[in-house]
């Protein structure tokens, strides 16, 4: 078994119309042994900003507060919120840095342009190579049903509403086909002038 799968989990993120959504199962657990359902693994970075750390639970606890850290820093000596675009070059830094010895982590950014708010999704690998599509992102230990959903259900300029019924409906029939993700999700739909978090019942078993 991969590192990466020892404590499962899914994420993804999805671009609509000038808003853009993130999601996540809520399961912890050891390879197929749950151990809890309210893992936290996206993190609010800012007014406009979220990321989610799939991958082994320890590491990402651990990105998370040298993030949180490095942003801190940021915004003391910029004064001013940070861009989404260079939100990504700094995880994508910070992974770099311990490339010989990697966290194993595979982030997702998702976020807002604060000027013009544009969407913005960018995800990485365990060495912060980045990827920025112009429809979805997928992460986690059910990929290839993640990428499936996503294909048949996404569309462009999608309208708030509409995305948050299509990222959970992708997320929900994913995990369900994967034993070691999913018992609940949490759902975040990023607008202009507000963010707006759900979070899903799916199957327990």
């Amino acid at each position: 078994m991969s590192i990466m799968s020892y404590n499962g989990g899914a994420v993804l993120a999805m671009k609509g119309k000038n808003c853009v959504a993130i999601a996540a199962d809520k399961r912890f657990g050891i390879q197929a042994q749950t151990l809890a359902l309210d893992f936290q693994k996206i993190f609010e970075m800012g007014p406009h900003l979220f990321i989610g750390l799939p991958g082994l639970a320890t590491d990402t606890q651990t990105v998370h507060q040298r993030l949180r850290f490095r942003l801190n820093l940021y915004e003391l000596k910029e004064n001013r919120h940070i861009h989404p675009k260079t939100f990504a070059a700094m995880v994508s830094n910070l992974l770099y840095e311990r490339r010989f010895g990697p966290y194993f982590v595979e982030p997702i950014v998702a976020g807002l342009d604060p000027k013009t708010f544009e969407p913005f999704i960018c995800s990485m690998d365990l060495i912060g190579c980045p990827n920025m599509p112009e429809d979805f992102i997928v992460a986690g230990t059910c990929t290839e049903q993640l990428y499936g959903m996503c294909e048949a259900l996404w569309e462009p300029n999608l309208e708030p509403d509409d995305l948050f019924e299509t990222i959970s409906q992708a997320l929900i029939n994913a995990v369900d086909r994967d034993a070691i993700s999913g018992w609940g999700a949490v759902v975040h739909i990023i607008e202009k002038d507000k963010i707006t978090t759900k979070t899903l019942k799916t199957r327990m078993d």
